[in-house]
């Protein structure tokens, strides 16, 4: 899979910008602040409709414009598509497929595929479980783009309890509210369910890709290992990584995780009273990762942490690659501004997995930075109001980081 061109409308900080891509490497070169990263995560939007630098659309709309718009043509084996998204702040997204009609934003996704690693994908190891969460049901949605539309109706039952238990709280438990809240429960679950059971299929398959990816970036003899922790078990998200592994998660069935969610609804009903919170379900779930037993958040040196969030990254790759194995499906590649974190050890070992890709996309301040076998195809971004600035790589000057 790979892009032929990309064309960016009031997205960041371009105005109007367009950028012819090449299969193989494409590295993009220039000081801090040019917008290169803008480039890499336009790519990425246009695959999962959403940004691993922020939250919500609002900031990727160039100041003083109500929308932003992201068109590329996109090449799958011997076809090519064209793909459009209008990024609309507050209101609803859309996106056109070959110039079509405009139809809701997520009909686009699974056409695209990308897999981007940036660093702040250390936060998968040490943030909050909310990041590991939003990693692997990511993962779950660009493999079956069904889901989003199940996860958005989780979100809003989600939203919908909790206000019901804040009533139940200020009002006290009347009859109505015991009522109301098995529907609540009933529908929790039943969403619930199906994005745990996704998760679970998404860990299981990424599980062996981890343990390979990890030993090819570090060669280290220690195993990376990954294991669910489900408040379903009596984890607790508020209390951090101090519960027990869930080993009997991934062998549920759909139906009975449904059970299993009305049932621990029901055990924790009154503390989510007290709370106003609900307390069960895949929002409040995480999982640990550990090199042998030894968990890595706390634990890992950095170099070891760096290799496990980019063997996250690669066997999202090849998972995503065995779920499709069309010749030309293949994920597109996004790095960026990752070299630069990397020991040499490292980044030449990345550099080598590169190449089971069609396509990769690169940034980089600095050009030592970026194995020279990648620079065959490689741009300077000299300009943060214009891609057509670009210019092919040519002689690098002394230090271009800033």
């Amino acid at each position: 899979m790979r892009l032929s061109q990309l064309t960016l409308e009031n997205f960041r900080s371009y105005d109007h910008a367009q950028l012819t891509l090449e299969p193989g490497p494409n590295v993009l070169l220039g000081f801090n602040g040019v917008g290169k990263t803008n480039i890499a995560e336009a790519v990425g939007y246009l695959s999962t409709l959403s940004s691993h630098r922020v939250s919500a659309d609002a900031p990727l709309v160039r100041h003083g414009q109500d929308q932003a718009f992201i068109r590329a043509n996109a090449h799958r084996g011997n076809r090519e598509a064209v793909l459009e998204v209008e990024i609309n702040p507050g209101r609803a997204n859309r996106a056109r497929i070959n110039r079509g009609s405009p139809v809701r934003a997520a009909e686009i996704l699974g056409v695209l595929r990308t897999v981007l690693f940036a660093p702040e994908d250390l936060e998968l190891i040490k943030g909050s479980p909310s990041a590991r969460r939003k990693f692997f049901d990511t993962l779950v949605v660009q493999l079956r783009p069904a889901l989003a539309t199940v996860r958005q109706e989780y979100e809003k039952v989600l939203r919908q309890r909790n206000a019901l238990l804040k009533s139940i709280r200020h009002e006290g438990f009347t009859p109505t509210h015991e009522s109301t809240l098995a529907v609540w429960d009933q529908q929790l679950a039943t969403s619930g369910a199906r994005l745990l059971r996704a998760r679970g299929d998404v860990i299981a398959a990424l599980r062996p890709h981890v343990t390979e990816a990890y030993h090819q970036i570090s060669q280290s003899v220690r195993t990376a290992r990954m294991s669910q922790l489900s408040s379903l078990s009596g984890y607790d998200d508020d209390a951090g990584d101090s519960g027990e592994q869930d080993q009997n998660l991934e062998s549920l069935t759909t139906e009975e995780l449904t059970e299993a969610l009305l049932r621990r609804l029901h055990e924790v009903h009154k503390q989510e009273r007290d709370r106003a919170l609900t307390l069960v379900g895949p929002h409040r779930d995480d999982v640990r990762f550990t090199l042998d037993d030894t968990p890595v958040k706390g634990y890992a040196s950095h170099g070891e942490t760096w290799s496990y969030a980019l063997a996250l990254r690669i066997a999202s790759y090849r998972a995503l690659a065995e779920d499709d194995p069309t010749e030309g499906a293949e994920p597109i590649l996004i790095l960026d501004d990752v070299f630069a974190e990397l020991d040499a050890r490292r980044r030449a070992r990345l550099a080598d997995l590169t190449g089971e890709a069609e396509q990769v996309i690169v940034t980089a301040a600095v050009d030592d930075d970026v194995p020279e076998h990648l620079l065959a195809n490689a741009y300077r971004v000299r300009s943060v109001e214009q891609i057509s600035s670009v210019e092919p790589h040519q002689s690098p000057p002394a230090n271009s980081r800033s």
